[in-house]
């Protein structure tokens, strides 16, 4: 995943180190011989986490976001170099449905981490030398003009969507006003090995598929997206990671896309072929609500600053998801 020894014994705490990106980055900062802490909240009934057996070299520390005395207890306690946020209320239906808890989650969660990690820098005097907060595609809501920029306004106005709006404006803030070394990430729709969530679209058609059902789709199938493979998503993190002390990264943004949108429908049409089960046809529901038709990103900035760029292909990406799910569903895991 890196070649580089900057992760080497670096204390770094992950939030949402449970959660299907936590998880993968956890992953392969353990491989990259780093010392990790996992901040997580609730214990699913089965995670990738646990199913990789990440909790060995874990020190894992149960607590919520909002308890701002434990955040200070946890940075200080063992003197956290480097802060991977990713902890959040990520699913657009419950915010839809509970966005007070998805704002407490998702914005208050984020400013009390910020203020506690700007004192744990303590303007470059304390252990604490950076961190990523992670935003979303969904931040930028509707836009006249597609792709994505790092420069579009933030028009997210969907519970959801607003949030991530808002914890990303609260990071930039924390280095404009105060010098934390700080970087957003706004990545497209993840998928790969490990996504225990099946109410997200890949994950639901995939085992739909498997196991000889037809997949449903809840709009129509033309909406576009851009999907990214959890693991080119989690070497530009450590990418990021690496240079947060830099001047053309600290207090900036970055899209982490593949620049090549993709209907709902074709998504689920690759799927099929994935599996090898060209006689199921998905089922059309028409039904999605507070959903914006064409979302997906520009990359130049982050392929120039970070030389970053993703390696897999949606159908490569796929054939290996799609062989991971066969597994899992065989209890072969």
């Amino acid at each position: 995943m890196t070649e580089s020894q900057f992760w080497s014994q670096r204390r770094v705490l992950v939030t949402g180190a449970k959660g299907f990106l936590g998880a993968h980055l956890v992953k392969a900062l353990h491989a990259a011989d780093a010392e990790v802490i996992g901040l997580v909240r609730d214990e699913p009934r089965e995670t990738y986490f646990d199913l990789e057996g990440l909790a060995q070299a874990t020190t894992l520390v149960h607590g919520d976001l909002a308890d701002y005395a434990l955040l200070e207890r946890l940075l200080h306690e063992y003197q956290v170099q480097t802060v991977m946020h990713l902890a959040a209320q990520a699913l657009v239906t419950v915010a839809n449905t509970n966005p007070l808890a998805t704002f407490e989650s998702n914005i208050r969660g984020t400013y009390n981490l910020l203020e506690v990690a700007r004192r744990a820098w303590d303007e470059g005097n304390g252990p604490l030398e950076g961190v990523v907060v992670a935003s979303s595609d969904k931040a930028y809501g509707q836009q006249p003009n597609l792709p994505y920029t790092e420069d579009s306004l933030l028009l997210g106005l969907y519970p959801y969507d607003a949030s991530k709006a808002c914890a990303d404006i609260l990071a930039r803030t924390y280095h404009n006003t105060w010098g934390l070394p700080v970087a957003v990430t706004r990545c497209a729709n993840l998928y790969g090995p490990g996504d225990l969530n099946f109410s997200r679209l890949i994950p639901h058609a995939i085992c739909a598929v498997l196991e000889g059902q037809q997949p449903q789709i809840r709009s129509d199938g033309s909406p576009r997206r851009d999907y990214l493979f959890v693991e080119d998503v989690v070497a530009g993190y450590l990418k990021l990671g690496e240079q947060l002390d830099e001047a053309k990264v600290a207090g900036c943004a970055f899209n982490f896309g593949t620049s090549r949108p993709v209907s709902v429908l074709e998504v689920v049409e690759q799927i099929i072929r994935a599996v090898g089960r060209e006689d199921i046809q998905p089922e059309i529901l028409g039904a999605a609500s507070a959903e914006i038709q064409d979302q997906y990103l520009a990359t130049d900035r982050i392929r120039e600053v970070l030389d970053w760029e993703p390696t897999t292909s949606l159908e490569n990406g796929l054939v290996l998801t799609t062989e991971w799910y066969r597994q899992y569903l065989q209890g072969e895991l």
